[in-house]
């Protein structure tokens, strides 16, 4: 999870079309700060540790429970105006979104599952509370299953090929090619395969992390998905994980420090 947090501090301050285009920028400023990204992907992350071995239905209504909780304790984190609503909602319901907050979330799902299959199956749980078109399932899904493959010593051809053969997602633009015209956009199908394209295409974390945000567009949740294969891949340095760390606050450390007991 560290990887998808340190992806969306350091991308938040580029969102909107901010992004230097480049990957010369300062890693961390004043207002790398977490977003809604961190936020939901904490929430998600403590549903499945408290659903574990439980029916589909029982993990749906943890998720819900566990999202709109972090939700209303983190109010202001920017979230999109439909998922807003959704928190504040008598009785939630999906709401056939396909924006890329099913992606920016799901990164526990690569690290708590066995086989390629259950983490699809989980990815596609994390998403239909909220995200149940087609595009927004995909996006979950694809991620959950790269940072599968990363984490169990796939490499970057192979996860490659995996997406394209199972998702039908481009991959064939360099970063190069995607730069110039790529502007903020927030649907999954616009997101998802740019971020890794910045994973396939960076030499370490923090290369991974610097090229995602060179891109552009919804940077922080394109740095985020990106980050969180980076991690399952690279790993982290250190003294990134440490800087995480005293930008986050103690609930959501307690929540990371749990998932990381309980990861494959």
């Amino acid at each position: 999870m560290y990887g998808a947090i340190l992806g969306d501090m350091i991308g938040a301050p580029y969102e909107f079309d901010r992004s230097p285009k480049t990957k010369v920028f300062p890693l961390f400023s004043a207002v790398s700060e977490f977003t809604d990204d961190s936020v939901m992907t904490v929430a998600v992350a403590e549903a499945l540790l408290d659903s574990a071995g439980k029916a589909d239905d029982e993990i749906r209504a943890a998720l819900v429970s566990s999202m709109r909780k972090w939700g209303k304790r983190y109010p202001d984190a920017g979230y999109g105006g439909c998922f807003y609503g959704w928190l504040r909602a008598k009785n939630p319901e999906p709401y056939g979104s396909y924006g890329n907050g099913s992606a920016m979330r799901v990164s526990s799902v690569g690290w708590l599952y066995g086989t390629p299959d259950e983490t699809r199956r989980m990815a596609r749980l994390t998403a239909e509370v909220t995200h149940n078109h087609p595009e927004g399932i995909k996006g979950a899904e694809a991620t959950a299953g790269a940072i599968f493959l990363a984490r169990t010593g796939h490499g970057k051809n192979e996860i490659k090929d995996y997406i394209v053969s199972e998702f039908g997602y481009d991959l064939s633009r360099s970063c190069d090619e995607i730069r110039p015209a790529y502007r903020h956009v927030e649907s999954s199908q616009k997101t998802v395969p740019e971020a890794i394209t910045a994973f396939i295409e960076g030499i370490d974390f923090e290369d991974v992390i610097r090229t995602a945000v060179s891109l552009g567009g919804d940077c922080d949740t394109l740095t985020c998905i990106a980050g969180s294969i980076a991690e399952a891949f690279y790993g982290i340095p250190d003294e990134m994980v440490s800087e995480c760390n005293n930008r986050l606050p103690k609930d959501m450390l307690a929540v990371i420090d749990r998932f990381t007991e309980q990861k494959l």
